[in-house]
């Protein structure tokens, strides 16, 4: 085998970037979970979860 036959190999390729993609989420998780710990942030993403899940008739008429 030459050495430009090794140096074009690409034999282990297909696994060594599925693996740098399963390190990179894994890191973007732990990311996610030190940022939900956060008090403010489960706050406002709780009150956007809620309103978003509140339903109110745009058509309706205000109340006095």
């Amino acid at each position: 085998m030459k050495f430009k036959d090794i140096w074009l190999d690409e034999t282990g390729a297909a696994t060594a970037e599925y693996a740098i993609a399963t390190m990179a989420a894994v890191g973007f998780a732990g990311l996610l979970v030190v940022i939900m710990r956060s008090d403010e942030v489960r706050a406002i993403l709780f009150d956007l979860v809620k309103s978003a899940l509140t339903f109110t008739n745009p058509n309706s008429a205000p109340t006095p």
